[in-house]
């Protein structure tokens, strides 16, 4: 099938009808076999749908995040390494409105700018009325907050997307910098706002809304103004670990808690983003894991949190970054259809929430803002490597530690393994380009040289 053949009405509902028959294995969000469901069917005509109250749309609760395309390597091509494999796209994109899903999440900043190309040339093959597409306006850099440069990637948006409407437009990561001195440069005193309300008017833009990261204040004054922009939705970060738990792991985010409280008593849908909190709810400690198995044996790890996300009534789709096509199954099992959470699970992940917070990892979400890093350093390989140690026990703190032999090994082999050495902590300089763009407000070099010091303690073995 060719990158620019569009599929006829006929095509389309003769490949519905097929990929019923698929049969297929399951594999956890990292992509490691976790013994769940060794082959099962997954069934078309399942997937859960919620009503959008503004415009009547009928969205998939599984929404498809082009964020993590794979790459001709087999890799996310988010860091821009390897070129997007546009058609394992369009392999997922098929599999993926073969079984239901219509909503699909991008944006010009994404995969090093090339995810809205990919992803106009895998759904343009199909006809307009399949599918929603979302994209963002991602002025997050000063030199594209004038009204020109802001308009130009907007419209660029069209061109990439190959449509001549948006169903989804959002202000991207509003509250992020400088809170709402940054808000009203990018989107208030350039114009921009009242640019893209009347392209809403003008039928441009179906439905206009924002994503939220940061600065509360942001968030609330925009709701403070919801009778005179009428958002359509909203984004915000929602998982099980973020409920009550979000400002504890990072002072300057918001529990999600009160953000969906906020949306749902103004009747303003949610659409949900991290959901597994950057693959940290799918990779979850060995206590963590056998808690969740012991109750589901049969489902992923990575289930429960889709599954939390979407019980919540007021949630019109949950996103999810998906690199393979295990990936897109195992989700697929999960909302089609959604088995909503009872009470008592919602208090058992609760629960749950509660025994991980006792682990003090650092709060990366692998979200990659902060890369490419000037010399060269994989930051969130570093940081996630020791997140992962801690979890698993093995951050020894002194060498009369029962285990500290085998902590220590586990730790400086599974560094080099992860992080090659040109890359580690110890080529950290303190430049601090990175700190600005993380969403969590991670204080990254000094993250980075704590854990140098920490890797050189064990090398000496001086702990």
């Amino acid at each position: 099938m060719t990158n620019n053949k569009e599929i006829s009405r006929r095509s389309f509902l003769k490949l519905m009808g097929a990929a019923g028959a698929t049969a297929v294995g399951v594999a956890s969000c990292d992509g490691k076999k976790d013994g769940t469901n060794a082959v099962e069917e997954i069934p078309t005509g399942q997937m859960t749908y919620r009503t959008n109250p503004s415009t009547g749309d009928k969205v998939s609760l599984l929404g498809f995040g082009m964020m993590r395309l794979p790459s001709v390597g087999g890799r996310s091509a988010r860091e821009g390494k390897e070129e997007i494999d546009q058609e394992m796209v369009n392999q997922m994109v098929d599999y993926a409105i073969a079984h239901g899903v219509n909503y699909f999440d991008t944006s010009p900043a994404y995969c090093q700018g090339k995810s809205e190309q990919a992803t106009g040339i895998a759904l343009s093959r199909y006809p307009r009325d399949k599918y929603f597409i979302a994209t963002k306006l991602s002025n997050f850099s000063p030199a594209t907050w004038s009204r020109e440069a802001s308009l130009a990637m907007y419209h660029n948006s069209f061109k990439e997307l190959k449509v001549d409407y948006i169903d989804y437009m959002l202000l991207h990561a509003i509250g992020m910098g400088n809170g709402m001195e940054e808000f009203e440069s990018r989107y208030v005193k350039n114009g921009v706002l009242d640019f893209l309300l009347e392209e809403r008017k003008a039928g441009r833009i179906r439905n206009l809304g924002f994503s939220y990261h940061g600065d509360i204040r942001v968030f609330d004054y925009l709701l403070s103004r919801h009778d005179e922009y009428k958002w359509d939705f909203v984004q915000i970060q929602l998982n099980y670990l973020d409920w009550k738990y979000a400002k504890q792991i990072n002072p300057t985010n918001t529990d999600a808690e009160y953000l969906y409280a906020e949306l749902a008593k103004r009747n303003i849908p949610a659409i949900i983003m991290e959901p597994l909190l950057g693959g940290r709810l799918s990779n979850v400690p060995d206590n963590i894991m056998a808690r969740l198995k012991e109750r589901e044996p049969e489902r992923s790890v990575a289930s429960w949190a889709f599954r939390y996300a979407g019980t919540y009534p007021d949630v019109l789709t949950v996103l999810s970054g998906m690199t393979r096509m295990e990936h897109l199954q195992d989700n697929l099992r999960t909302y089609a259809p959604l088995q909503p959470l009872t009470e008592e699970e919602i208090r058992f992940l609760h629960d749950t929430a509660t025994l991980m917070m006792e682990f003090d990892t650092i709060p990366c979400n692998d979200c990659k803002y902060c890369m490419p890093c000037p010399y060269g350093l994989d930051i969130p390989g570093i940081l996630l490597h020791y997140n992962k140690c801690l979890n698993e026990g093995n951050i020894p703190q002194s060498s009369q530690d029962a285990n500290y032999r085998e902590a220590r090994r586990a730790y400086l082999i599974g560094y080099d393994r992860s992080v090659p050495k040109l890359r580690q902590a110890s080529h950290c300089i303190g430049c601090n380009q990175c700190t600005p763009h993380c969403p969590q407000s991670i204080n990254i070099p000094k993250e980075l040289h704590r854990i140098d010091a920490y890797v050189e303690r064990l090398k000496q073995e001086t702990l």
